[in-house]
């Protein structure tokens, strides 16, 4: 007996449930991430945005795989990715850290809030501008820190600071330096590595084998702070080559 139109149909929409179901993941992690933070369980709500972090790493690879790309799942990431990437790092901060400026007066006050809003807005700008040009640039770099970076970048200073004792409102300063260093850097035009270049097949170049290895070590030995070291690598990574770019352009004197 051949399947009807209406079984191949069906089952197409079955398949298309499973990267959004993935994304849907990702989302849950993000807002529990929210919830963890307003209710000072700050560790909880940084691995969350990890969790997060794992999943809007799988559900595009997953579509790939299956053939169930879609506009739809497409436009549902970028909005999942908000909140997992946008609102709950800035939110993590802000119950974190920078609510502690109300103590330093109603003007402070209100830089606090607005460095946390800052990063939540510059998210959003990153991920708009992604989407209108994922078909116009060489996918061997990002421009501008990509937001699940960012957010590693935010959430891993939290859960490293926490693990060494500090209280946010100690740190209030530091943490306001990192949140808005890590919003404008997601809206720069500096260029990121993607690691999309690497090679597809069953061979990889030995560097990269052993550059996982250390990787797995590192976070193995030192969980938070390993993390932070990682994500403020490559955050500064960008810079460090754009720097690097304009002196080797610059004439020989």
């Amino acid at each position: 007996m051949q399947p009807t139109d209406d079984h191949n149909a069906a089952r197409g929409r079955g398949i298309y449930l499973l990267p959004n179901l993935l994304t849907t993941g990702g989302l849950f992690a993000g807002f529990y991430a929210i919830l963890a933070a307003a209710s000072g369980h700050f560790e909880n709500a940084c691995i969350a945005v990890f969790v997060a972090a794992l999943f809007d790493g799988v559900d595009g690879r997953v579509a790939r795989l299956t053939g169930t790309t879609s506009e739809f799942g497409v436009q549902y990431d970028s909005l999942a990715d908000l909140v997992s990437f946008g609102m709950a790092p800035s939110l993590v901060m802000y119950h974190w850290a920078l609510v502690g400026f109300r103590a330093d007066g109603p003007v402070l006050a209100k830089v606090g809030w607005a460095a946390a809003f800052l990063y939540a807005a510059c998210a959003a700008l990153r991920l708009a501008r992604f989407n209108t040009q994922v078909a116009a640039v060489d996918k061997r770099w990002f421009i501008g820190l990509a937001s699940p970076a960012a957010a590693a970048l935010v959430v891993s200073f939290v859960w490293a600071m926490t693990s060494f004792g500090y209280a946010g409102q100690a740190l209030r300063w530091s943490a306001l330096l990192v949140t808005v260093t890590a919003g404008l850097l997601m809206v720069s035009r500096i260029r990121y590595f993607s690691f999309k270049g690497f090679p597809r097949g069953d061979r990889v170049p030995f560097y990269v084998m052993a550059l996982v290895v250390l990787v797995i070590a590192v976070l193995f030995i030192a969980q938070a702070k390993g993390l932070f070291a990682i994500a403020l690598l490559y955050a500064l990574s960008g810079p460090a080559w754009w720097a690097w770019t304009r002196i080797r352009r610059r004439p020989a004197t």
